[in-house]
């Protein structure tokens, strides 16, 4: 099983960040959380603030992330199972921006819910809306 940290940056007016994955990669054109998969050693907040950085070029401490909910995906012979891992994140430093390309975006839950996404984004998206509602 791959496993794979997300971060929901939500800024001071409520919107959700987010980025839209290249043409060419796996779900292309789809708009998702940022994040990305579990180097050895790490644990999946110290993930998450190292793809953070790489892929928006922003700085966020492990601490300030808290948990946020998951979602996981059976094999399909083609691709491994994968175990989503979505942290709420209200602070960082640095002005998110897309630095291994696609489009990104700032987003009200009302058009969070209109963008096409993959199917664990989407999960993701529809538990947030259980818990808040």
């Amino acid at each position: 099983m791959m496993i794979v940290t997300a971060a929901a940056l939500v800024g001071p007016d409520n919107r959700h960040f987010l980025h839209r994955r290249p043409a060419h990669k796996h779900h292309g054109g789809l708009w998702e959380f940022p994040g990305g998969k579990l180097e050895a050693g790490e644990t999946p907040r110290e993930a998450l603030a190292r793809e953070l950085s790489e892929e928006l070029g922003i700085t966020a401490e492990p601490g300030d992330f808290h948990p946020a909910g998951f979602a996981e995906s059976a094999a399909d012979g083609a691709q491994s199972a994968i175990l989503l891992l979505l942290y709420r994140c209200n602070r960082w430093q640095g002005e998110p921006q897309a630095l291994e390309g696609g489009a990104v975006g700032w987003f009200s839950d009302t058009e969070m819910r209109a963008l096409p996404m993959p199917p664990l984004d989407r999960a993701l998206l529809a538990m947030q809306k259980a818990c808040d509602g």
